[in-house]
């Protein structure tokens, strides 16, 4: 399933900087737009898997309710 985010790159000095306006802390830098658009999709990639895995391990133990959820904006 492909979801869809917004990117944002910025050049200050010699560096480009990349971030991801919905997911707080999804941000990189590159010396090249090219770089930081690599960087920040490994950076959103390795977010997302963290959060699933630490949300697994703290939802042990107990009844939980885990599903799909579709938005649309």
């Amino acid at each position: 399933m492909a979801r869809q985010f917004t990117a944002i790159y910025k050049k200050s000095g010699k560096w480009y900087l990349g971030w991801i306006e919905e997911i707080p802390g999804v941000n990189t830098q590159g010396k090249t737009l090219k770089e930081t658009k690599e960087n920040l999709k490994e950076a959103l990639l390795l977010i997302l898997e963290t959060n699933r895995f630490l949300n697994k391990k703290e939802v042990t133990g107990g009844k939980v309710i885990r599903e799909p959820l579709s938005v649309s904006l």
